[in-house]
């Protein structure tokens, strides 16, 4: 994994310019960074964290021999062998065994009708001096995050929206307008970043420009596939998985395992361990003794990694471990997601990279095979939405029942779509305001079901818990792999019809191979998310609750006015707000701390 620079028609001072974010990025490839410019206009930089062939010919920029190709990119390549002997059989020569050099003879050769056989993560920028053509990429399930700044004939991409603002071709100003998705999602809307005019780019888009920065083509990489009537048994999602974990756990430099005790990361563990018989580091956050109850996954994390005789690792996470680290983890975020899930795998990430260059996590199971409470509530709704309408206004108008029964009946409305929004969001988001969301949501199936699924993998998932792992992990060298996300799984779960997908009981298969390999307690664990003891802490008068307070009370002063409705009523006074907006308050926490971090 590495970071990516690349200008078109900077100006003066483009060797600057360039520089200059290279240096930005240089935290996601720590192992060597260099530039390349052509025809004083454009200009390429990379950083590489070094996973395979270690060796300095496949440092980057690389370039093919005859100096017509030059490549950055940031990822891996899963299927990097095939290709790479299907250029063999074309009388490609190699110089080295690593994906890169394999990438950028595949694009040389292929262009970009190539890229839609690349399976992997990844954005890149190829630039093909003898065609005049830049192809700039970013993969199907969005693992590896591409920004951009775009005015007239004059662009920047990045990996990371601070190589962008390095680049001095814009000045950093807040986006305003995405208060409001950041508010109910915890992150901007998709296309976009907290900086004004910064841009992020979709996944699965390829852009085709050619030198004076024209788009000459805008391809979409993921395809279509047919939906099966069929249910895959159990062996067939085994061997798919068994496939991913052997792909995704290769490296030539230490290999460790975020472990969260539940279900997704246990079984790749487990998959990897029944396999090949080796150890691996674990690591996974731990509260104090009298948080462990209501939040036991570290326990059930030392019980799995004992099983196999990992060298496991427990971050022991409290409010004054926070409080110590908030700095550097707030300094660290190019941009913020209003998820605690984001400070505990920094802290993660920060432990792990003693040991290891690669961590592999469980995300992407939860989306594609109906892993959240929300899916099982929706499950519920689209039996019957006449009633749990008529019982939400009940539940409603008399305030009854848990705060999880009131989000619920908050939540509901007579349009499935705004419903499953509703329960996606960390409150239910105003009628007002909803068509800004519906712009997002898929209508590729007739199915309400289907299209929720696609919503939290194109939406929630690439927005929110990927950018979560790169955040975490590139901050500190380290690169961040997701073996549910291998293209096998992925149209495995994308090939099930909605009726299908409801059929299903959550997760079924990943349970049934957890009671097959012997991990029966894992299995029966019930769901539980990943996250800080916010409710408990924000409860306990102290200095966290009194800084987190202080902080997100100063925010409104001086940004209050372009808050959103809700978002200003907490702001204003977030002590009334500790029982029920728990998780909105450390969501302005983070905004609040990043907003005056960047000066912004």
């Amino acid at each position: 994994m590495c970071g990516i620079n690349f200008l078109v028609n900077p100006g003066n001072d483009g060797q600057q310019k360039i520089r200059a974010m290279m240096e930005a990025t240089q935290h996601r490839g720590p192992d060597h960074s260099d530039w390349e410019g052509v025809d004083n206009h454009l200009f390429v930089a990379g950083n590489r964290l070094k996973i395979l062939d270690l060796g300095d010919l496949a440092n980057q920029p690389i370039i093919t021999s005859d100096g017509n190709g030059i490549l950055v990119w940031n990822g891996a390549l899963y299927n990097y062998q095939d290709l790479r002997n299907e250029l063999l059989d074309h009388g490609v020569s190699f110089a080295t065994q690593s994906d890169s050099e394999m990438l950028i003879q595949w694009l040389k050769l292929f262009g970009a009708e190539g890229a839609l056989k690349l399976e992997g993560m990844f954005s890149f920028v190829f630039v093909d001096k003898s065609k005049k053509s830049i192809l700039v990429a970013r993969d199907v399930t969005g693992k590896k995050p591409l920004y951009y700044f775009h005015k007239q004939n004059q662009w920047a991409f990045s990996s990371e929206t601070v190589g962008i603002m390095a680049s001095e071709l814009i000045n950093a100003q807040l986006d305003t307008e995405q208060l409001l998705p950041y508010f109910y999602s915890r992150h901007p809307f998709p296309e976009n970043s907290l900086y004004k005019d910064v841009k992020q780019m979709r996944p699965g888009k390829l852009l085709e420009l050619n030198f004076e920065g024209e788009i000459v083509s805008d391809i979409r990489l993921e395809q279509g596939i047919a939906q099966t009537e069929k249910l895959p048994n159990l062996e067939e999602f085994e061997n798919l998985l068994l496939d991913a974990v052997l792909k995704h756990f290769h490296a030539e430099v230490p290999v460790g395992v975020i472990l969260s005790g539940g279900a997704d990361s246990s079984l790749l563990l487990k998959t990897w361990h029944r396999e090949t018989g080796t150890p691996l580091h674990t690591y996974t956050a731990i509260f104090e003794k009298k948080y462990q109850k209501l939040y036991p996954d570290a326990q059930f994390a030392r019980e799995v990694a004992i099983s196999m005789h990992c060298g496991h690792h427990e971050v022991l996470i409290t409010q004054q471990s926070l409080l110590n680290n908030w700095p550097a983890y707030i300094a660290s975020l190019d941009q913020p997601i209003g998820d605690s899930a984001s400070f505990l795998t920094w802290m993660i990430g920060r432990e792990a990279k003693k040991q290891v260059k690669v961590l592999i996590s469980g995300a992407g199971a939860d989306e594609l095979f109906s892993g959240y409470n929300r899916h099982q509530a929706f499950r519920k709704y689209l039996k019957q939405p006449g009633l749990y309408y008529n019982l939400a206004s009940i539940v409603n108008k008399l305030g009854l029942g848990s705060r999880y029964m009131k989000k619920f009946a908050a939540s509901i409305d007579s349009d499935p779509v705004a419903t499953y929004m509703n329960f996606s969001s960390l409150q239910s988001i105003p009628p007002e305001h909803q068509n800004q969301f519906r712009k997002y949501y898929p209508n590729d199936y007739k199915e309400p079901y289907k299209n929720a699924l696609e919503w939290d993998r194109g939406y929630y998932l690439v927005n929110d818990i990927l950018k979560v792992h790169d955040n975490a992990t590139m901050a500190h060298g380290i690169e961040g792999r997701a073996p549910y996300l291998d293209k096998g799984i992925l149209n495995l779960s994308r090939s099930l019809s909605g009726e299908l997908h409801l059929g299903l009981e959550p997760k079924l298969w990943i349970k049934q191979l957890l009671i097959k390999y012997g991990l029966q307690r894992v299995a029966g664990r019930k769901k539980h998310g990943f996250g800080l003891p916010l409710k408990e802490w924000l409860s306990e008068e102290g200095v966290f609750k009194a800084t987190v307070f202080q902080d997100i009370e100063d925010f409104h002063r001086t940004h209050g006015s372009l808050m959103p409705t809700e978002m200003r009523k907490i702001a204003e006074n977030p002590a009334l707000f500790v029982k029920a907006g728990f998780l909105q308050l450390f969501n302005l926490y983070i905004l609040a701390s990043w907003v005056k971090h960047r000066g912004l």
